[in-house]
């Protein structure tokens, strides 16, 4: 079965870093829009950035602007998310995602919609601590 398999959280302290992965199990990440989520307690669930691998082209939710960094490594099959400057207000559970293929670009982080994302991985938790 085709998932992302998410790898990279932990437990931080406010000011840390940690780069978490996403392997593209079953599935290619070439030329298409992969994207990261995040689900903080009692939130919803939102998106946080996203890549275009067949360019590199990248987006990103205000609130991570600026700290986090989407890349991708497309021999690897990987995708990346660089986070530095953590906060409290980034503790939650992080997803990866791989967009339909139907799709041609990425969508922006405040239209991009769940049921678009084909493959979801199982996520991974991380806690940033004051």
């Amino acid at each position: 079965q085709a998932r992302p398999i998410e790898s990279g959280g932990g437990s931080v302290q406010t000011g840390g870093s940690l780069r978490l992965s996403c392997l593209g199990s079953g599935y290619t990440i070439r030329t298409r829009c992969m994207g990261w989520f995040r689900q903080a307690p009692e939130k919803e669930r939102e998106a946080i950035a996203l890549i275009f691998t067949g360019d590199g082209e990248t987006n990103y939710a205000d609130s991570v602007k600026g700290r986090f960094t989407i890349s991708r490594d497309i021999a690897e099959n990987t995708v990346y998310l660089e986070m530095n400057y953590l906060k409290p207000d980034d503790t939650g559970t992080y997803y990866c995602a791989a967009l339909h293929p139907l799709f041609e670009r990425c969508p922006a982080p405040a239209s991009s919609r769940g049921a678009d994302f084909r493959y979801w991985g199982q996520g991974t938790q991380v806690t940033v601590s004051p």
